[in-house]
């Protein structure tokens, strides 16, 4: 397999992260074997620098490090080829039982990652024992990780459907062999040159007939990217490895997990009991694929076969002669209304939405009237959010989902920072009078929460009737306390309160700017939000306000 190169502090994957830069110059690649001084030393700040490990591996520099152990760039003086080299690093509280089980796994990950033969998945070379420790050596593949191109945000479909052709072919390889990876997520998939991907790190891989390592209640992985059947203890398949697929690609185009929540337990139950809503960001036969992969039953998942079918669809190339350009743009940049530089300065905001934001939103609200009809218009898309909230919500498509649930809180903002479309419940009791529309009308009169969130609050207060429900409609017009005080800016909050039962209330709100063009435009957003809002169940118990 082929080293594609790169440049020298390109950060590597093998679940390990990168050290910082050494300070001062980077040092140079040693000399020669036959002209390499006996007794080197050691650059200041990496402790072990010109070890030769197993009679032949030259350790160069280190490229990262973790709990279990240290990557470094090392040069082969034999073949005089740069590899990387895996050093077990043990915590020493651990006993000497536990220090052979991680001494196992790495030899365990030899073997797994050296049974598969596929392009997508890291070449292992060799495995020297030294100072009782398996060092294993494996090709050099620079690039970044997934998790680490994701920081830089999330991908269009068609590229995320090319990473995921690879891992898939990664895993079905290491399937036929009988090895399950068993950690599958965007640390382990390493994009390299040359649109190379490599699935790496198979520590934690199970190998058809060897005996388990892991005690028993003991659990490995990352929980928000492991299949149910796993946590609920059940023996793992290749499902389980396509459902870790399922996820990643979700968090290819989403930027996130669907179960990632605030705690551990409250993801594992995310994992076992949520049902996530289609990603936003990808709908059609993508986002069905993904949907279908993350369903709880492993043998309702489609096999690889239909996985790659769809895939490939995908990732094909848009024809040139295709009768409209803007198919081929990725959706998150299609709709960007406002730069994000211009979304930090308020004269710029204001003055550039007088321009752009005005033409590209009066040509969806005025030509093409989005908010009649019953569907919801093009770019929007119903959500399922049952899990908070036990209702669907319709929301414009390239809007970034949030949630705290803590306090049953879903909200959207859109990508010039204009406009946010927030979802909660609440219930009235003595801890929490203000939650019915009389109480909140003087809750933002006196100044919002803690008094100090709005001044000038001018709030109207109107009957409505919501699902055949008594309901009320808020606006409240008013000045953030940030503001200037010689060019005070005017904010609107547009909100539904929807009485259940219990003295429980859902609540419907979408800020806007209060003047101007964008404050039209945020009416029609408001419009087709309220229009889409449908509570599957008025009994359900709610939070806090």
């Amino acid at each position: 397999m082929n080293d594609y190169g790169g440049r020298m502090n390109e950060p590597t994957s093998y679940g390990l992260q990168p050290p910082r830069p050494p300070e001062g110059p980077v040092p140079q690649h040693p000399a020669p074997p036959h002209a390499a001084p006996p007794h080197a030393v050691p650059p200041q700040g990496e402790p072990g620098t010109g070890r030769v490990v197993g009679g032949r591996y030259r350790l160069l520099a280190r490229l990262g490090h973790g709990g279990m152990g240290t990557v470094w760039r090392a040069r082969d003086e034999v073949v005089d080829r740069e590899v990387a080299v895996k050093e077990p690093r043990v915590p020493d509280h651990l006993s000497d039982q536990e220090r052979g089980n991680i001494h196992l796994r790495m030899q365990r990950e030899a073997r797994a990652a050296a049974r598969i033969d596929h392009p997508a998945v890291v070449t292992v070379h060799d495995v020297v024992v030294e100072d009782a420790r398996p060092w294993v050596v494996m090709e050099l593949v620079r690039g970044q990780s997934l998790a680490d191109r994701l920081q830089e945000g999330t991908l269009d479909p068609r590229e995320a459907a090319r990473i995921g052709l690879d891992v898939l072919g990664a895993l079905a390889a290491a399937h036929e062999v009988g090895v399950l990876h068993r950690d599958v997520k965007p640390d382990n998939v390493l994009l390299g040159r040359a649109d190379r991907v490599v699935l790496t790190d198979f520590g934690i891989a199970t190998i058809e007939g060897e005996q388990r390592l892991t005690e028993t209640g003991a659990f490995v992985g990352s929980p928000e990217f492991v299949a149910p059947e796993r946590l609920l203890g059940q023996r793992p398949g290749p499902e389980s490895d396509l459902w870790s697929l399922g996820v990643v690609l979700y968090a290819a185009v989403e930027g996130m997990s669907p179960f990632r929540r605030t705690n551990t337990p409250a993801t594992l139950q995310a994992v076992l009991s949520a049902e996530p809503q289609s990603p936003a960001r990808a709908p059609g036969p993508f986002g069905g694929l993904v949907m279908r992969l993350l369903r709880k039953d492993p043998a309702a998942r489609p096999g690889p076969a239909e996985i790659r079918a769809v895939l490939e669809a995908v990732a094909a190339p848009v024809p040139v002669h295709a009768p409209t350009q803007a198919a081929s743009v990725p959706a998150r940049s299609r709709s960007r209304w406002v730069p994000p530089v211009l979304a930090e300065s308020r004269g710029a905001r204001y003055g550039f939405l007088g321009g752009v934001l005005a033409v590209a939103l009066a040509a969806t609200l005025l030509v093409l009237d989005p908010f009649s009809g019953d569907e919801p218009p093009a770019g929007w898309q119903v959500r399922p959010e049952r899990e908070l909230l036990r209702a669907e919500v319709t929301i414009p498509e390239e809007y970034k989902r949030l949630q705290d649930d803590d306090y049953g809180a879903v909200w959207f903002t859109d990508p010039s920072g204009v406009f946010e479309i927030d979802f909660w419940h609440s219930k009235a009791d003595e801890n929490n009078p203000g939650a019915d529309a009389g109480a909140r009308k003087t809750k933002y009169e006196k100044g919002g929460e803690n008094g100090l969130q709005m001044k000038d609050a001018e709030v109207t207060v109107k009957g409505v009737q919501h699902q055949g429900r008594k309901a009320s409609e808020l606006v409240v017009d008013y000045t953030p306390y940030s503001s200037a005080e010689d060019d005070p800016v005017r904010y609107r909050y547009h909100e539904l309160l929807i009485p259940g039962e219990g003295r429980t209330y859902w609540h419907l709100r979408v800020k806007m700017p209060a003047e101007g063009k964008a404050a039209k435009d945020g009416e029609g957003i408001y419009a087709e939000v309220v229009k889409g809002l449908r509570i599957e169940d008025f009994s359900a118990a709610a939070t806090t306000d």
